[in-house]
């Protein structure tokens, strides 16, 4: 996932000119969860074999904290996979957790140094709706330069208040205020925000559903199969397909419930 993500950022920012890019994606976590709050030194040999690819959601016992720990050396890997590394060097990272006022969001800004300053890169790793501030900021000293997002913490769907947010006038400002994320969509939009490569994860009829886009392409939409050893494309769509559009997909292509799959009342997948 990391190579597929560096190498959607690269084209999308060399050939489709995008500067400032958002890229979500699932996070590398030890299947037991039994080391929440354990940090591991940079040059630790890890067995990573055993780790799974999850989605960032409300099963991580440890909170947005942990997801941090897992977002940020997940970001570092992107970045070097996406630096140019003239001369052999690679980039030197710079971590700014300033950008994090309570220190407890699970937020950072992540920088790479490289020979040619014109290559450098600023990340936002997990920003919120309070970090926007920060990322127009950013975004006005860098330029041309790239700035991208990591797994912002809103979602990409709306809940009432976000749909509110967008209408604009009294209501639309009051429902921003109360949360709606509108206002934040709205100024990410004007500096030219995209998504480049999103990579998202749920359960649709009992099974692991993943969601995929990448800036030049549609919404392909996969379903894991039942001996959970690869994901099979059941269709596309042009926009974000809702679950109910993907509920539609799987029965389109006759996948049933997964307990009736399981017990030999429908065909596996």
């Amino acid at each position: 996932m990391v190579q597929q993500a560096s190498a959607a950022m690269t084209s999308a920012y060399e050939e489709g000119g995008i500067t400032r890019q958002i890229v979500r994606i699932l996070l590398p976590r030890d299947p037991s969860s039994g080391q929440l709050g354990q940090y591991f030194e940079n040059d630790a040999a890890l067995d990573t074999n055993d780790l799974l690819l999850v989605p960032p959601d409300e099963t991580w016992q440890g909170g947005i904290m942990q997801l941090y720990r897992a977002a940020a050396p997940t970001c570092q890997e992107i970045l070097r996979k996406f630096a140019k590394n003239e001369g052999g060097l690679p980039p030197r990272m710079v971590e700014d957790r300033s950008v994090d006022e309570s220190g407890v969001d699970g937020v950072g800004l992540w920088m790479t140094q490289a020979p040619n300053a014109a290559d450098d890169v600023s990340c936002f790793v997990q920003p919120t709706q309070e970090t926007v501030d920060a990322i127009e900021s950013i975004s006005q000293q860098a330029g041309d330069r790239l700035v991208m997002m990591v797994n912002p913490q809103w979602r990409n769907v709306d809940d009432a208040l976000d749909a509110a947010s967008k209408d604009g006038g009294v209501f639309g400002n009051l429902a921003s205020f109360l949360g709606g994320k509108g206002n934040s969509l709205k100024r990410l939009d004007n500096m030219g925000f995209q998504n480049v490569y999103v990579v998202e994860g749920y359960v649709c009829k009992g099974g692991n559903i993943r969601i995929i886009k990448t800036h030049n392409s549609d919404w392909g939409v996969f379903a894991e199969n039942d001996s959970a050893t690869a994901f099979i494309n059941v269709g596309t769509s042009k926009t974000r397909p809702t679950y109910q559009e993907v509920d539609k997909m799987l029965d389109d292509k006759g996948i049933s419930l997964k307990y009736a799959r399981d017990i030999g009342l429908a065909p596996k997948i």
